[in-house]
């Protein structure tokens, strides 16, 4: 009983280091993987781009890295924007994806309030441009099929 404990717990444990590991990907490892990927998983892979770069954002603004923030703004609405016209190929996770953006563009609101004027505009358009996002995605989760 004590062996077979064991081994379940052994194998509890490798499960979770290789999904930690799985999950600690670099920006640049899930772009490369965005390229060729499968129209399916496309948009899981650029949502998660897209939070990525919003951490980052978030934390480059706080340590005063002002124009990597930047960068990593431009990226998550270049791969919310990738996101959204994954799902709107494939039909599917429509509504994921919507509220995946909803919530980044919070987050966006929230990161802005934060900063002082000057460095408040290129958020205010990433901003923009989530919404813009979402009411895409809204429109064809609520667009009549006959049409």
């Amino acid at each position: 009983m004590r062996r077979l404990a064991f081994f379940m717990l052994l194998v509890v444990l490798a499960l979770a280091s290789s999904y930690g590991a799985a999950k600690d990907e670099t920006v640049d490892e899930l772009k490369a993987r965005f390229e060729s990927a499968h129209p399916d998983d496309r948009p899981e892979l650029a949502i998660r781009i897209a939070q990525y770069q919003l951490r980052n954002a978030d934390k480059l603004y706080n340590d005063g890295k002002v124009d990597q923030a930047r960068a990593a703004v431009d990226d998550i609405v270049t791969y919310s924007e990738k996101a959204r016209d994954a799902v709107t190929q494939t039909k599917k996770h429509l509504k994921h994806v919507e509220i995946d953006v909803r919530k980044m563009a919070e987050k966006l609101r929230d990161i802005k309030r934060t900063l002082v004027f000057e460095d408040q505009p290129p958020v205010e358009q990433a901003i923009r441009r989530l919404e813009d996002v979402r009411t895409t995605l809204l429109k064809e989760m609520f667009a009549k099929e006959g049409r």
